[in-house]
């Protein structure tokens, strides 16, 4: 048996549940991986509100940082379920784990670290020397955003509040905008709207992963296991960083949903201890 944090209904951060289970079994294909940890994702809470439906009873949790329990390699990926024990996640979608950080700490990377590979690398297809307005740097997509637009070559503008300003400068942002007492500015050639609002019209390509804009392209990230793997070679070269904000255990993930909804989290929160 395993614990998994499931819901049973739409509601309200209450209806989380946290279930004991029976472990589940792959199937052709399939491997079972032990969860180090998983990591919460804003999306989540579209699904817990009945935005995005699902079959009930539905376990939480997309990012999967773990071993597989036949071989003991650690690893990473995207898959549902991931907030249990136990996942079952599809062989061709498992990628090693960094080696240069903590395997839980690696949980952050699938879901906030391929949107903002895509968004840079695809959407926007920033090259070097453009300046790029990165809106809402201060969350997990953000995090990843920033250092990929660097590595780009670009010069990164990003909006952060005073309480994420700090963090933000020091993943490599150029100039940080307090967008709580500033207008944003405009003259860039991409803006990556990160945040929960209309798309800022304010450059010649502007992408968005949240409100879709007249003019701007709307997309979902994939799960795309090659990315993933160049993703992960950049963390182990030291090239892009994995920024922690908060730890915390199966039991806190009701609230975190409710501090979520109400704008109180920054960065990436991983959720560990769940065997």
């Amino acid at each position: 048996m395993m614990f998994a944090a499931r819901i049973h209904e739409y509601g309200e951060p209450s209806v989380i549940t946290i279930d004991r289970v029976p472990i589940p079994v792959p199937g052709p294909g399939e491997v079972l991986v032990k969860v180090a940890a998983t990591s919460f994702n804003p999306s989540e809470i579209g699904f817990r509100r009945g935005f995005m439906p699902v079959t009930f009873p539905h376990t939480l949790g997309w990012d999967v940082a773990g071993t597989v329990v036949a071989t003991g390699e650690p690893v990473i990926a995207l898959t549902g379920g991931a907030a249990a024990g136990y996942a079952v996640v599809p062989e061709d979608k498992l990628v090693a784990a960094p080696k240069g950080i903590p395997l839980e700490h690696a949980a952050a990377i699938p879901v906030a670290g391929l949107t903002a590979w895509q968004a840079v690398f695809e959407q926007a297809e920033v090259r070097p020397g453009e300046r790029v307005l990165i809106v809402g740097a201060g969350g997990g997509v953000g995090m990843f955003a920033v250092q990929l637009a660097k590595h780009a070559g670009a010069t990164v503008v990003a909006t952060a509040s005073p309480r994420s300003a700090a963090a933000v400068e020091a993943l490599g942002a150029d100039e940080i905008v307090d967008h709580t007492s500033r207008p944003l500015p405009g003259g860039n050639d991409v803006v990556l709207n990160l945040a929960p609002a209309d798309p800022p019209m304010l450059g010649d390509r502007v992408v968005t992963i949240t409100h879709p804009g007249e003019g701007a392209t709307h997309f979902v990230a994939r799960n795309d296991p090659g990315q993933l793997a160049e993703l992960v070679g950049l963390i182990d070269a030291g090239l892009v960083r994995v920024d922690i904000t908060e730890t915390h255990t199966l039991p806190d993930l009701p609230e975190i949903h409710a501090r979520a909804e109400s704008g109180q989290i920054r960065g990436k929160i991983i959720i560990k201890g769940l065997a």
